[in-house]
């Protein structure tokens, strides 16, 4: 059985780069863009220098865990999604504007979109290539989805978040054509907003993550999504705010019909009704089985019990072990220790 994560990683002590992990309010941080540029300028040049260290430990962590679908702990970004919206046209990063945010959870100062969006310069092709020659093992990219895109930047151009995420949708296709064309074999578009918003889902959404990958052979590329239902603010929060559970079955028929190959969705933290596999004929299933906001270790033997709670309703050839979401409130050894243990009990099932 495949092992993967899904793409944040702790960022070690001496990249000074503040994240949504490490902010003040946690996830939920009342300015999520506001100090990255400054912060990477106060490192002067040796910026890339850290970011280089920094990516080679977090593959060689994973490697050492025996993950097969490596990332680069997304080491360079705030977060998974404003540093893709750095590098598209008509998005302002001096310009913040105030928004409810999360589903009415909380209020942030974002980024606002002025003017019709569009692809710029490649910016993830050489970090790809770079990243990769780190690995014998293929590295994944993940790019934030258009409609997780429009929920976490402020819009006075657009009359719709349907248009907005169709304009975005071709944006990130162009982004994914340049890293196909440069090699890479594993895409993971992070839809987590689809667990928030399902009617939005199924009604444009899934359409325009389609658009993402549109023109791409079946054959040169993994088309991924990654689903999940939502952060705490801290390591170790009780009865945070989460996506209703149902919401992936609402849109397991429409993705597992869709061009996508494999759906990413936690079930570490809360269990789901694994009936809702069995919507899935073609499509594999990257299966969050560790918590990653939480610093119980899980057991081998828990994480096997749910393994084969989930053969029970998909083949074993469509399912890929993961944690919940990506790692970023973790320590690294705390990380370090819930991806072996995942990995060991992922080994029974080869």
């Amino acid at each position: 059985m495949l092992t993967t994560v899904i793409g944040a990683y702790p960022k070690p002590n001496y990249l000074k780069i503040t994240d949504w992990f490490n902010a003040s309010g946690g996830t939920d941080t009342q300015f999520p863009t506001k100090f990255y540029n400054d912060e990477i300028n106060q490192m002067g040049n040796k910026a890339e220098e850290l970011f280089l260290r920094a990516t080679k430990e977090i593959i060689q962590d994973q490697k050492e865990c025996g993950i097969d679908i490596i990332t680069d702990g997304e080491v360079r970004r705030e977060n998974y999604i404003h540093y893709h919206c750095r590098h598209l046209a008509g998005i302002d990063f001096n310009n913040l504007t105030e928004k409810v945010a999360r589903t009415g959870n909380y209020k942030c100062w974002l980024p606002t979109i002025t003017n019709k969006i569009s692809s710029r310069d490649p910016f993830l092709v050489d970090e790809w290539k770079h990243n990769q020659s780190l690995s014998n093992k293929p590295i994944k990219i993940t790019i934030p989805g258009p409609m997780t895109i429009t929920d976490t930047i402020a819009n006075t151009y657009y009359k719709s978040d349907e248009e907005m995420g169709y304009d975005l949708a071709i944006a990130i296709n162009t982004e994914i054509k340049r890293l196909v064309d440069a090699g890479c074999k594993y895409i993971q578009v992070d839809e987590p907003l689809f667990a928030r918003k399902p009617e939005n889902a199924l009604s444009f959404g899934i359409e325009n993550l389609e658009k993402c990958f549109e023109g791409i052979n079946q054959n040169d590329v993994e088309k991924i999504t990654h689903i999940c239902c939502g952060y705490p603010d801290k390591l170790d929060a009780v009865d945070y705010p989460k996506a209703p559970l149902d919401s992936y079955k609402k849109i397991a028929k429409s993705l597992d019909n869709s061009k996508i190959d494999s759906v990413s969705i936690e079930d570490a933290h809360r269990y789901n009704d694994l009936t809702l596999l069995k919507d899935y004929k073609h499509t594999k299933i990257i299966f969050g089985l560790i918590k990653i906001a939480n610093s119980k270790i899980e057991t081998i033997e828990e994480i096997e019990r749910r393994i084969e709670e989930a053969l029970k309703f998909i083949s074993k050839e469509q399912l890929i072990a993961a944690p919940d979401c990506g790692l970023g409130h973790l320590s690294r050894e705390l990380a370090m220790k819930k991806l072996k243990i995942m990995c060991l009990a992922s080994k029974k099932f080869n």
